[in-house]
């Protein structure tokens, strides 16, 4: 063979080489930097969750909270509380977990340093699953938010102005909604609910395709909540009671006579704290109202819940997390998330 043919080969081979080696390059870089966008029906967290903070999302099987024994540093565990480990030293609420992506907002650090720590201040940030890394969406101060399907809904503070606004979850655009005091924490099949502040309490909602609000139902409420057929709230006409509104047929049911402060459902579960100036209770029924049982004496707030647990915390004692099986009203410390804020 001649040595011209011998060059030949040899160049082919090594092009052929380079392209494969190049393919990789960009195959991998495509795969690293490329963005999950959402199935249609996506919703970022549960309504009762962000009524009570969204210290709670969880995402399939895992679950991302902020630990309260860390400084609300943001954490993730599976649902059954193993595995936990620390995400970032940010001051994390009002969570969305959807796809490859965990949003919060950051109401500054707790002052610690470590791996994926994001700068000192407030500001509404995009944890990529992923890539392990946080980035920062917006410094506006995000009251209320939510996620649906590929759109996160936001109520912000800016320049002590209301801003009602959504944006793409890949930040490629950001569309102005006015300055209304919108709660989207409800929201379902591409649909966002919320109890009307500015001029009523009537039940609005606007469909994401268009933005364009309507007036579902004329009752005056707060903290609507759908859960399977049935819209939860509570009735301000009766000093705060828990009622329920089936949105096929229109019945109405009064689920207790309590004033209520904070509730949330899940797993055919309602767990609300009962105001009383006497006998401040945290209770737990089923969604029907039905077997009431007491939880525990005295004054709870921020009630989020898991597929597995129900977490919360004392009034004026927010350092302390507790939790309990879901349906069970036997509770005891967050115990796992106190130990990995200690070995940190």
């Amino acid at each position: 063979m001649s040595t011209l043919l011998r060059n030949k080969k040899f160049m082919i081979s090594l092009l052929l080489l380079v392209l494969v080696i190049l393919s990789a390059g960009i195959f991998l870089f495509l795969s690293t930097h490329r963005f999950v966008y959402n199935a249609p029906g996506t919703v970022g967290n549960t309504a009762g969750n962000l009524y009570n903070k969204g210290l709670f999302a969880q995402l399939e099987d895992k679950v991302y909270f902020a630990n309260s024994f860390d400084g609300y540093a943001l954490y993730e565990m599976y649902a059954d509380e193993t595995k936990i480990r620390k995400v970032s030293n940010a001051v994390a609420q009002n969570l969305l977990a959807a796809g490859d992506c965990v949003f919060f907002f950051q109401n500054g650090t707790n002052g610690k340093g470590g791996f994926a720590n994001v700068a000192a201040g407030r500001g509404f940030n995009r944890y990529r699953i992923s890539k392990d890394s946080i980035d920062n969406m917006t410094k506006d101060i995000v009251i209320y938010n939510q996620l649906v399907d590929n759109d996160l809904y936001m109520l912000s503070l800016k320049n002590d102005s209301l801003r009602f606004f959504k944006m793409k979850i890949d930040q490629s655009e950001e569309t102005e909604l006015g300055n209304s005091n919108i709660n989207p924490a409800c929201a379902r099949d591409g649909v966002v609910y919320y109890a009307g502040a500015d001029t009523d309490h009537a039940l609005h909602s606007f469909a994401i395709s268009d933005d364009t609000p309507h007036i579902v139902l004329q009752r005056n409420l707060w903290y609507p909540f759908l859960y399977g057929e049935w819209l939860y709230y509570l009735d301000l006409d009766t000093n705060y009671r828990l009622f329920r509104y089936h949105m096929s047929t229109g019945e109405t049911e009064q689920l207790t006579t309590d004033r209520v402060d904070c509730y949330n459902i899940g797993g055919g579960y309602i767990y609300y704290q009962k105001n009383s100036s006497t006998s401040p209770q945290l209770i737990c029924m089923q969604v029907d109202g039905s077997n009431p049982t007491l939880v525990a004496e005295g004054n709870y707030t921020n009630i989020n819940m898991t597929s597995h647990y129900v977490y919360f915390q004392e009034f004026g004692q927010e350092y302390t997390t507790y939790h309990c099986p879901l349906g069970s009203a036997s509770y005891s410390t967050f115990q796992v998330a106190l130990e990995a804020a200690l070995t940190d």
